[in-house]
């Protein structure tokens, strides 16, 4: 899709065209997260943004390695050193 310009209104608002809220699927009521990238402004649905940091952790934790497990095993450590103190 080629850039459209949007312009900011009053109080900053911005209305995304059309063409763009039908090319992600983007119906009234979602929620959009904004952040700032460089000198731009990126605007993405949550569930956008929790599968991105889920790839980012997928990416930096070894396939071998299970969170879930780690976390488990840390719990069960720290309530045996609450019993013990």
């Amino acid at each position: 899709m080629n850039p459209v310009p949007v312009h900011v209104g009053a109080k900053g608002r911005v209305v995304l065209p059309a063409p763009i809220r039908r090319a992600l699927g983007l119906e009234e009521g979602v929620e959009l997260l904004a952040r700032i990238e460089g000198n731009s402004v990126v605007l993405e649905p949550r569930s956008a943004a929790i599968g991105r940091l889920q790839a980012l952790v997928r990416s930096s934790v070894p396939t071998t390695t299970l969170l879930v497990d780690e976390l488990l095993a840390e719990r069960k450590a720290a309530a045996l050193r609450e019993r013990g103190a």
